[in-house]
């Protein structure tokens, strides 16, 4: 039971870490260009998986996997952080954050629908359901109070959300395939990501960091969006006696999130917001009725 309890204190850990990072995203992007909030975010969260390994003696996995586990890394840590990251703050810099994080949120969706090329599996009734639900979500979350709130809702913001989705199924996919252990995948990723983001800064951006309110804020989401936030989740997982309990708890996280938007940025959060958030969470928990499907090698 000991065991349970710290599980749920982990998963609630980083359900709060995640919930928290739609507000940071925004205040960052007022303070910092794109490339420059994802450089000093990646910095941070590969120093936080340095450091852990080093403080639990692990140094000698990172070789694990040898050469093609690097160069797997190399090709995963170019689509996250760096492309993954880019897509999804330029969203949130065309909508507001009660419509992005929301947006982003049918990942899982996608990963049914890119299951079937990428992993062979069929698309089953309950998960064309599932699309047609959850979208009806993103009708309601883009309308943003009304028929008149559609007029001002950025399309293009809405379509880089959708695709910010469609890029992190892609890396779980390419991702799941990999073996070796979870926090030494992470590290090699935030290394190969912050070596492109330092590359793509000096090459088409201003190097002229300023510390203030943007470094904080980017610090912050390396901190509990990439860094923490993962070991927490990674921590629940291994000890819970029932990782479906705990990964429905990953539901609360939109909602939760709603409550630091308002506070912290002030947005007045619309009804249809939290329609949208009903449909969205209700598709994916149809589409994951019945046991995940086993990938096939």
């Amino acid at each position: 039971m000991k065991r349970q309890k710290k599980a749920y204190l982990f998963a609630f850990a980083a359900v709060f870490c995640w919930s928290s990072v739609a507000t940071a995203f925004k205040i960052g992007l007022q303070h910092l260009l794109v490339l420059h909030l994802i450089l000093v975010a990646s910095i941070t969260s590969f120093f936080v998986f340095l450091l852990i390994i080093l403080l639990q003696k692990r140094s000698a996995e990172l070789l694990t996997g040898g050469t093609t586990g690097i160069w797997r890394s190399a090709l995963l840590g170019a689509l996250n952080p760096p492309v993954y990251y880019m897509v999804l703050f330029s969203a949130y810099n065309l909508l507001p954050a009660q419509v992005a994080q929301p947006l982003n949120m049918v990942w899982p969706i996608m990963l049914a629908l890119l299951s079937v090329p990428f992993l062979k599996q069929k698309l089953r009734w309950r998960h064309v359901v599932a699309i047609f639900i959850s979208f009806a979500g993103v009708f309601f979350i883009s309308s943003q109070g009304g028929s008149n709130g559609l007029a001002n809702t950025s399309l293009t913001g809405v379509i880089l959300a959708l695709s910010a989705s469609v890029l992190w199924s892609l890396y779980w996919i390419f991702n799941v395939r990999d073996k070796r252990p979870e926090l030494i995948k992470l590290f090699w990723n935030f290394f190969f990501g912050s070596l492109y983001m330092l590359i793509a800064v000096a090459l088409f951006s201003d190097t002229d960091l300023h510390w203030g309110t943007g470094v904080l804020t980017g610090i912050y989401i390396g901190l509990f969006e990439l860094g923490f936030a993962y070991i927490f989740w990674m921590q629940a997982m291994q000890l819970s006696e029932n990782n479906a309990q705990i990964g429905n708890l990953v539901f609360i996280t939109p909602f939760v999130s709603l409550i630091f938007i308002h506070l912290f940025l002030h947005e007045t959060i619309y009804y249809t917001t939290f329609i949208g958030l009903f449909f969205i969470v209700g598709g994916i928990v149809i589409q994951q009725v019945k046991p995940k499907l086993k990938i096939k090698k």
